[in-house]
């Protein structure tokens, strides 16, 4: 299934949808179905395309449609066929798909396989949500977690503590269309003071090295840009406080000022589309410098587009890609981009869209790909939920033995050695009191011994406990089932029913005696 943004970059490959206003509002998608039936499905079949040989059936693909963003059959239709093959090609295999991805990166058998550090919307602005705010998400990065089970723990406390402080305020919690919260909030300011607070008050601890939980933010600035007068134009703000406008109007430099202030302040670590997309002279300038205290992401900047990816790092723009299948149309180039982005060690960002599905691809490719990190919603909505669940059971799959969560570190782009950068939003260790530590991983992880990881293993130990407790006494050998586990007569349920009864009767006479008493 293929999810749509609402926010889209003007790089995008085209979505095509049936137009046809008598029909879901002109939102239908029966070219792109018709298309995939009758013209793709034949194409392939007559051609003989080899379903194994993903970049040779992708680029078959791009040339059947043959136009630069894919607008002839739609991007969702091509992306479509090239997700739903590759996943049945991977099961033909008899590979989980984050394997079959790995692959087709080069790699089928990683030493460990990365699990994403997780970035979790849990307020909505922007063209997400009908509110005040301007920016378009606020998100919470359990950067101290010690796997992934501990990370969605976390982000799921602090997103259930915020709504009760947001209701405490009198503010609503509707949610937005990622799943955040959609409150009327007064400034950015008030967002990050408000996060901050949950994350305390969830018995967590704001902050970057030493913390538990960093702040990344998605400005989409491009839907603030105003091309009339040149300028950053917070319009919802605006509109609640008109007499602020000359603030709340700013050039590319006031701008980067502006985030400057804020990671200082605030435990920032995270900001995606600060600028327009087509402002890259003033991304090469935030770049330069803040691109060593803040991952920079390039989301409508490049459009998951390996050419464009590709001079963003020529041209040092940003540190960090999010990367949208459906921006592009095909796994092979979403790979490819990936790839380029990681040579130039970059961070990555698989991303789901605001128009999701249920569909958990994202998490797999996240985890095949090496990423670091995933955005896909806040705690809430199934169809948000699903990658999360996915991701955990994919931990639990490979067990620590093949799995690795690098938490702050993996934050690729970043060098967290040099403390001094991160100094203003981080812990000192001598602050860090002993009632204050995370929770042992595996009390939320269960951790699986390597042997344990076969039924026959797991079936082994338990017959060989119960043997030590037949040469103990507990169990003689006639009491045990078939199964080795100790069987319990009828005569012995019902004498063990009589017996709870009795001790029942014998304490609520005890408690009303000593009720007498009294």
């Amino acid at each position: 299934m293929v999810p749509s943004g609402a926010s889209t970059g003007e790089k995008e490959a085209v979505e095509l949808r049936d137009g046809d206003q008598g029909r879901y509002g002109g939102k239908g998608v029966k070219k792109a179905v018709h298309y995939v039936n009758y013209v793709i499905a034949t194409s392939l079949i007559e051609n003989h395309i080899d379903p194994s040989r993903q970049q040779d059936l992708d680029s078959f693909l791009i040339d059947l449609d043959g136009t630069e963003n894919k607008s002839r059959y739609g991007a969702n239709a091509i992306l479509a066929v090239s997700l739903a093959i590759a996943k049945a090609v991977a099961k033909a295999k008899g590979m989980p798909f984050y394997q079959y991805i790995s692959s087709m990166m080069g790699n089928a058998y990683p030493a460990k396989f990365i699990l994403p550090l997780p970035m979790v919307n849990v307020i909505n602005g922007g063209a997400h949500a009908d509110n005040t705010i301007d920016f378009q998400e606020f998100m919470f990065m359990p950067v101290g977690a010690a796997s992934m089970h501990e990370a969605v723990r976390i982000s799921a406390e602090c997103f259930h503590t915020l709504q009760k402080l947001l209701k405490k305020r009198g503010l609503n919690t509707n949610k937005g269309e990622e799943g955040g919260f959609a409150a009327n909030l007064n400034s950015v300011e008030e967002v990050l003071d408000v996060m901050v607070q949950a994350i305390e008050e969830a018995g967590y601890r704001a902050g970057l090295i030493n913390g538990h939980v960093g702040i990344g933010l998605d400005v989409a600035a491009s839907e603030l840009y105003d091309e009339d007068i040149k300028r950053y134009k917070f319009r919802k703000l605006i509109k609640v406080h008109p007499e602020l406008e000359e603030t709340y109007i700013k050039s590319t430099a006031q701008m980067i000022d502006y985030y400057e202030e804020l990671i200082e302040k605030y435990p920032i670590v995270s900001i995606e589309d600060p600028l327009d997309e087509n402002d890259w002279d003033g991304f090469i300038t935030m770049n330069e410098r803040l691109g060593k205290k803040v991952q920079i992401v390039g989301d409508d900047l490049f459009c998951t587009n390996p050419k464009i990816t590709q001079e963003g790092v020529d041209r040092k723009v940003a540190n960090a890609v999010l990367v949208k299948m459906n921006q592009i149309g095909t796994v092979s180039e979403t790979l490819k981009t990936i790839q380029i982005a990681k040579n130039a060690g970059w961070a990555c960002i698989l991303s789901h869209r605001s128009g999701e599905t249920e569909d958990t691809s994202i998490a797999d490719i996240a985890v095949g790909t090496s990423a670091g990190q995933i955005k896909t919603g806040s705690t809430s909505r199934s169809e948000r939920i699903a990658k999360y669940n996915r991701l955990l059971e994919i931990e639990i799959e490979l067990t620590t033995t093949n799995s690795i969560f690098y938490g702050l570190n993996s934050l690729f782009s970043l060098d967290f050695t040099q403390v001094e950068l991160f100094k203003s939003r981080s812990i000192d260790a001598v602050e860090v009191t002993e009632d204050q530590p995370l929770s042992a991983a595996e009390q939320d992880y269960p951790v699986v011994d390597e042997f344990k990881a076969s039924d026959v293993g797991f079936e082994e130990e338990v017959e060989q406990r119960v043997r030590e407790q037949i040469q103990e006494g507990t169990y003689s050998e006639n009491e045990l089932g078939k199964e080795g586990i100790p069987e319990v007569s009828d005569e012995q349920t019902e004498e063990s029913e009589a017996v709870s009864e009795e001790q029942q009767s014998q304490e609520e006479s005890g408690e009303k005696s000593e009720g007498s008493g009294e």
